[in-house]
């Protein structure tokens, strides 16, 4: 596959381009190893010029500072467009004042607002800092404030654990774009039926272009893990499939990467904006993913 130049633009100009947009999901390393192991993944996806890649925090909010420090030297380091993800989760307004005023000094322009998940139980109660924000919407409001930044938001195809419906869903998005997010990443999609619901819904009331988050099946244990930290289900037919070749790991990384094709087939058929692929710091299946879907980037 020939390399694509690099895009221009920003993150919701690049969404509206005829030609589907393809990001990247990157977490901060816990140490040297780890982040030997994400350069290494950056180098060999960069060439892919991607319209973003995005840094996470970690397991309830925590790893902010890596957050910055990784994004900021993807910025420095590579060609890429970095977006960094902030989130409500034990912060007062003054620090996520101060964390965006680190962004903006690290020429970040771009930022992912999250609520985020309780500290050291994602699937607890949640409680706002006593000086904090209590809803992602509430973030979107400050982070356009502050000026200066594109704001994106997640969404939650497969219904978000502390919402009722989806309908609540829908309104929870709604809001994110009154309040100035300009675009949408999903959490990992498993079943495209619901993340085109979610995208036809909230296209009936605002102009939101909404990514699906994309993961490529590497391990059948960690993506059970994953699943049940984000709520997210993952469909019988998916993990009949998983299961079948459960034990070969050569097996359950080419079943996963089937799936992950077939989805992004689906969802890019029906007008999804993109793909927002989740790597967990690995570059292989992801790329394999690519590969199987080069004729959309041509």
């Amino acid at each position: 596959m020939t390399s694509p130049s690099a895009p221009s633009g920003t993150i919701p100009q690049r969404l509206s381009s005829t030609r589907p947009s393809i990001s990247f999901e990157f977490m901060p390393p816990k140490d040297d190893a780890g982040e030997a192991v994400l350069w290494e993944a950056i180098a060999r996806l960069e060439p892919f010029a991607p319209d973003f890649v995005s840094v996470t925090y970690g397991a309830g909010g925590s790893s902010q500072d890596r957050t910055l420090r990784v994004t900021e030297q993807i910025g420095q380091r590579t060609s890429l467009t970095a977006m960094a993800h902030l989130t409500c989760v034990s912060q007062s307004v003054d620090d996520l004042r101060e964390v965006l005023a680190g962004y903006a000094a690290a020429c970040i322009d771009h930022v992912l607002a999250l609520r985020g998940d309780p500290p050291g139980d994602p699937g607890g109660e949640w409680t706002a800092h006593p000086q904090g924000l209590d809803h992602a919407e509430d973030l979107v409001a400050l982070v356009r404030e502050v000026g200066g930044f594109e704001v994106g938001v997640a969404a939650f195809p497969d219904v978000h654990p502390s919402s009722a419906s989806l309908r609540d869903d829908v309104e929870t998005l709604v809001r994110k774009a009154d309040a100035g997010a300009s675009f949408a990443v999903t959490q990992m999609v498993f079943d495209a039926e619901s993340y085109l619901r979610l995208r036809d819904e909230v296209a009936a009331r605002r102009d939101l272009p909404i990514t699906p988050g994309l993961m490529p099946v590497t391990s059948v244990k960690q993506i059970r893990r994953m699943a049940q930290l984000m709520g997210t289900p993952l469909p019988a037919a998916v993990v009949d499939r998983l299961q079948a070749v459960d034990g070969d790991p050569a097996a359950v990384r080419a079943v996963g990467v089937e799936i992950a094709t077939e989805l992004a087939d689906r969802m890019l058929g029906e007008g999804a904006p993109g793909l927002h692929l989740i790597t967990m710091n690995r570059s292989t299946a992801s790329l394999e993913v690519l590969q199987n879907l080069s004729h959309l980037r041509a």
